[in-house]
């Protein structure tokens, strides 16, 4: 099961099941796609969107209205639920606009309990002074179905916080230069904070296979889905290529 990935639609039952069978997932560590609305003229046609990394690249979702979004995150979310064990913590990326809907789609299922929001601080460029200049445009929302524990005096900080720029690693090149790639040292925190060594992490929205190969060069088992068949192909040929 180690590094698997399958090409399907995330919402329907049926891909679930080919993913994982009767096995669950110990953690989902996900990055669905982001709360972006469709773009329209007064006359109503569409606008063609803005600000697209690579024109070959794949095709970005957009919804007509958050309550579309809403229910797109009911529908795949509470399809990857019935398939984690219990108690199992999810990691969901997300924009501003989807904060919203899928942390109530999260309290709906049983996951009352909102750790925090571990933000990405996107590293832009670097100014004379050898300040870098950062733009927080993303965050990971950490949700489980039980109240923490207090903290052991001597515990470790949980990080919540990370600056990368967009492919300080150079993998994001690599493989097709997604736009939705997250660079190692972005996913490294919360896959050594909230998985151990031979769980299985569940990704539903593999994209480029960023966290997927994260979790498999941590040492975890991977099972992760993508609806593009040429992206879900990339995928499987990086965590074939991830030691």
């Amino acid at each position: 099961m180690a590094g698997r990935c399958i090409q399907g639609d995330s919402t329907h039952p049926a891909t679930w099941t080919r993913l994982l069978g009767a096995r669950q997932g110990d953690v989902l560590i996900t990055d669905p796609p982001y709360c972006l609305l469709v773009r329209r003229r007064k006359g109503g046609d569409e606008r063609e969107a803005k600000g697209r990394k690579n024109d070959t690249g794949p095709v970005v979702r957009r919804f007509e209205d958050v309550r579309e979004y809403r229910e797109f995150t009911r529908a795949w979310l509470g399809e990857a639920v019935r398939h984690l064990a219990p108690g199992a913590p999810l990691i969901v990326w997300t924009n501003l606009l989807g904060r919203e809907p899928i942390t109530t789609a999260a309290r709906a299922l049983g996951y009352a309990h909102q750790f925090g929001e571990f933000v990405w601080g996107k590293r832009t460029r670097q100014s004379n002074s050898g300040e870098e200049l950062l733009r927080v445009v993303e965050t990971a929302l950490v949700f489980s179905p039980m109240a923490p524990a207090p903290p052991a005096l001597d515990a470790p900080a949980v990080p919540w916080a990370a600056v990368a720029g967009y492919d300080d690693d150079g993998e994001a090149e690599r493989w097709g230069n997604h736009p939705n790639h997250k660079p190692f040292g972005v996913l490294e925190p919360l896959v050594r904070t909230w998985s151990r060594p031979g769980q299985l992490i569940v990704d539903p929205f593999a994209g480029s296979g960023s966290i997927p190969a994260a979790a498999t060069r941590l040492g975890r088992d991977t099972a992760c889905v993508e609806l593009d068949p040429e992206w879900a192909a990339r995928v499987s040929a990086r965590l074939e290529a991830t030691p």
